[in-house]
């Protein structure tokens, strides 16, 4: 049905009583309701992590990505085990780089993102438009809530099988030391004792924590000491060796010179959701409100010529 035209006499009133409905609009916008405890924003701002976070949650590909690396690992256990001159720690961080053979053998292993997974934490702050605090993250550990990655509990066995300890290094406080590991537990896997459990603030003797005291030589060393590591897993990079500072010379240093130790001693999970990388962008500099360091993180968008 073709559209009824309308009598060029009412054209002017028409015209007349839209500008001043428009210019009501202009001076007097309707207040936005405010958000439910809970509940998105009525606006929502956008999150940076809402992909990331879905991606980690409902992709198949990230499962089928963890499950590879992880038994890709253990297509290596067995060569790491009979090569006396298999090593995972860069050698300036032993205290005697020439004292670790024919020690037991030990993995060392980050927790977040790397055995345990807390997309659900993350995913609350994606709902709630919150970000990431102290007392927030405890209290999710507290519930004892986070599930193995995909892959972790099938190389944790073969590992146990063959007599190797997994250590946990990790940058959860050592206060969040027994709910971490019954979480481990109560998911079935291996807590060789308590001692495993290595939590930022864990006091190593004789070694001295330069820069960040979030850094893990010191408690990587404390591995080395009574053990052969022939493996470490983590998702960033500082997991496997020391960052003088959270640049990228810093972290291009790591990948040129030890970039051939990843998918044989060193082992990196994908982790989209956060990481060193992200500040690394804005130099670091947390004190940014969220558009500001999103405003650096699209400058440093590589988008050719």
């Amino acid at each position: 049905m073709a559209p009824q035209s309308t009598p060029r006499g009412l054209m002017p009133a028409l015209a007349l009583l839209l500008s001043l409905a428009l210019a009501g609009c202009a001076t007097a916008p309707a207040p936005v309701p405010a958000a439910a405890p809970g509940s998105a924003p009525a606006l929502e701002a956008p999150d940076d992590n809402l992909n990331a976070v879905l991606w980690v949650q409902r992709s198949q590909e990230y499962q089928a990505t963890l499950a590879s690396l992880y038994r890709g690992a253990i297509a290596q256990l067995d060569a790491a085990l009979a090569d006396p001159q298999w090593d995972a720690l860069v050698p300036s961080e032993r205290d005697n780089p020439a004292a670790w053979h024919g020690l037991p053998p030990a993995v060392i292993l980050d927790i977040d993102e790397t055995v345990l997974d807390n997309s659900i934490y993350q995913a609350r702050l994606v709902r709630d438009g919150l970000e990431y605090d102290d007392g927030t993250w405890a209290d999710w550990v507290a519930e004892r809530k986070a599930t193995a990655v995909p892959g972790f509990a099938e190389f944790a066995r073969a590992a146990s099988e063959r007599g190797v300890t997994l250590y946990y290094v990790t940058n959860r406080e050592q206060r969040l030391k027994d709910d971490t590991l019954a979480n481990l537990r109560a998911l079935g896997l291996p807590v060789a004792h308590d001692g495993v459990f290595l939590g930022n603030g864990t006091q190593v003797d004789g070694c001295e924590q330069p820069g960040s005291s979030s850094g893990k030589l010191c408690r990587r060393q404390l591995v080395g000491r009574s053990h052969r590591v022939l493996m470490q897993f983590g998702d960033q990079l500082g997991d496997f060796a020391h960052l003088p500072a959270n640049r990228a010379g810093e972290r291009d240093a790591v990948l040129r010179e030890h970039g051939g130790w990843f998918g044989q001693r060193w082992w990196m999970l994908p982790n989209p959701t956060y990481g060193g990388w992200e500040p690394a962008l804005f130099d670091n500099d947390w004190s940014l409100p969220r558009a500001g360091r999103r405003a650096a993180k699209r400058r440093a968008l590589v988008v050719g010529d």
